[in-house]
């Protein structure tokens, strides 16, 4: 046995030294791969912009945290080399002391402890909205500190050296729960040189570093409108080691064009072999390429948010309404890679550290939300709540999105039937220049700005889980768990509410239960509870489970891997014959600068 064992560890070995033996001669640099991610981003800071799961598909490939997930949700130490945990019984406090693995940011300063306090302390910050900040209230003080009861000093989490980063606890957690919590896209470190310096620094190439195999290396709004990734060439490479360029990171540049016209545009491109990759299939072609495609949940909820603030809103009989004549099963044959949405939760997310799947669990107790239309049902409703005919209000949906589009199309048409006049609204980016003499450029997110702002009557979101708890997804509708902080401005320092405006004593007192139970299991019939309780007051309409869908040319490319959040992991992707297709890449670069 002993025998076996030492020849499966030299084999081991043999194999390790094959991976890091570079493919690359001379001055090659790797492969330069033509692909469609995903939608257009215009703001990379994830603690910002992680609903939303184009991003997600972004910042899975530009950032890294302590731990990453596998495709089934279990934890894997990414930044974390190692940990140790303890418990001080004069203090009663417990502590995990995790030491970060040698890694470098795209500009090649090492990647340190502060980096990951920095970016945890300032989703804390009681006048930072962040909807994440929730999944770090049981480090100690985090709560108060974001409800500005205590300085952010207090929080428990402290670089106590340069690699090692202390985070004392309010009670023993579940570390296992902690660390599947800590690969969340919104989690990752950030500098704070970078941040505070320059408020644009998520949007321009010039102030953006990343800890990630890749780097955003050029975003080009005004002609092409690409993205170009490119390998991060201090990702845990050592320099004094002499190790391989192409070790940890296979591909030199990976390409994302959006200029090409549209989603049509881009699968012409694939099916020509002009991209290799594409990220999302256009609504007409979807039930010709089911077979091709590779499918599977996206972790994401297509939902409408209401502005219960409104007075058309604040009837819950006219939300419960609006959502009782929608049909999803016919918004699942609009958008083909869709589920039906039976509640809140998609699928995918853990219920209560069992091997159990929540959304399973509370279908087999019967849907939350039921997939067919029942418009008479919907129309007593309304008749009930007073509704005048013609009432008016308007649906906000992020421009170029025919997915949304099409959605969007099929809900107003249900809505003008009860009665209502509805407006579709599409908000677009604005990409300007600061003055007529300067390149930089300024972007105005005007979607976003809605959301935030809380400036819309209805808007569509597709709601990303942030981790694999369905707590992170459902505590934001409890206002003191909202992310929001606190009012500053308001002498009474009044928590802030969801950007739905939804507050109910109910549902809040049910959230904090949910929060102080530690038993995984009544934890998790709390969190049912809860999104039964949502549901039924139904601020927010969920109206599909969204499903990842994508084609990629096997006989060019092997080597991506997909990831828990249905994104990819391009780390080892490869290129067959690859300088065949870098040559004339390059040349129509040298073309286009000499033109």
């Amino acid at each position: 046995m002993k025998r076996i064992i030492s020849m499966i560890m030299c084999l081991a070995i043999v194999v390790v030294s094959i991976a890091g033996c570079s493919t690359l001669e001379g001055d090659d640099k790797g492969a330069i791969i033509n692909v469609y991610l995903a939608g257009e981003v215009y703001n990379y800071d994830p603690a910002l912009n992680c609903h939303n799961s184009d991003m997600v598909k972004f910042f899975n490939l530009i950032y890294e945290g302590l731990t990453r997930l596998d495709e089934d949700g279990n934890w894997e130490s990414a930044l974390m080399d190692e940990y140790t945990k303890s418990y001080n019984d004069e203090t009663k406090e417990y502590k995990v002391t995790i030491t970060l693995n040698s890694t470098q940011w795209s500009d090649g300063r090492s990647v340190q402890a502060q980096d990951l306090v920095f970016a945890w302390k300032r989703i804390l910050e009681p006048t930072f909205a962040c909807s994440a900040a929730s999944m770090l209230f049981d480090i100690k003080n985090a709560r108060a500190a974001k409800g500005g009861d205590v300085s952010i000093d207090d929080v428990g989490i402290v670089a106590v050296d340069t690699y090692v980063v202390e985070i004392s606890f309010e009670y023993a957690v579940d570390l296992d729960a902690f660390f599947r919590t800590c690969a969340s896209p919104a989690l990752v470190p950030l500098r704070e040189d970078v941040v505070v310096r320059n408020a644009d620094w998520a949007t321009k190439t010039s102030s953006m570093v990343s800890n990630g195999p890749f780097a955003v290396k050029e975003i080009d709004w005004d002609k092409d409108e690409l993205v170009r990734l490119e390998r991060n060439a201090n990702y845990y490479l050592d320099d004094e080691a002499d190790e391989a360029l192409d070790k940890y990171v296979i591909p030199w540049r990976v390409i994302t064009t959006y200029g090409r016209g549209g989603l049509e545009d881009q699968l012409a491109a694939f099916d020509a072999g002009e991209i290799f990759y594409l990220g999302e299939i256009p609504l007409s072609a979807r039930a010709e390429r089911k077979g091709s495609a590779t499918i599977s949940d996206e972790m994401s909820t297509h939902t409408y948010y209401f502005n219960t603030e409104n007075e058309l809103f604040s009837d819950v009989r006219v939300r419960q309404a609006l959502s009782m004549a929608i049909d999803r099963n016919e918004i699942v044959n609009i958008l083909t890679y869709a589920k039906p949405a039976t509640g809140l939760i998609p699928y995918g997310v853990d219920d209560g550290g069992s091997d159990k799947d929540f959304r399973s669990v509370a279908d087999s107790k019967g849907a939350l939300v039921n997939s067919t239309a029942d418009v008479e049902g919907a129309k007593k409703l309304l008749k009930e709540a007073g509704v005048k005919k013609n009432a008016e209000f308007t649906l906000t949906i992020r421009e170029g999105n025919e997915a949304d589009e099409a959605v969007a199309k099929y809900v107003v048409g249900v809505w003008k039937d009860l009665g209502f006049k509805v407006k579709v609204e599409s908000l677009d980016v604005q990409v300007k220049r600061e003055s007529a003499e300067s390149a930089n450029k300024i972007v105005i997110d005007n979607f976003g700005d809605a959301l935030e702002t809380g400036d819309f009557d209805v808007i569509a979101v597709d709601m990303q889980m942030l981790n694999t708890d369905a707590f992170s997804a459902l505590s934001v509708y409890a206002t003191k768990f909202s992310g929001g902080g606190v009012d500053m401005d308001d002498p009474e320092y009044p928590y802030i509410k969801n950007i739905t405006g939804f507050e109910k004593k109910e549902y809040s007192d049910l959230i904090e239960k949910a929060y102080a139970e530690h038993d995984a299991s009544k934890r998790a019939e709390l969190l049912h509870e809860a999104e039964a309780m949502l549901m039924d007051e139904m601020p927010i309409v969920p109206l599909v489970f969204n499903q990842d869908a994508y084609l990629i040319n096997n006989n060019v490319l092997s080597g991506s891997e997909d990831t828990y959040w249905a994104t990819r992991d391009f780390k080892r992707l490869e290129m067959e014959d690859y300088m065949k297709y870098k040559k004339a890449i390059l040349a129509a670069e040298e073309a286009a600068l000499t033109a």
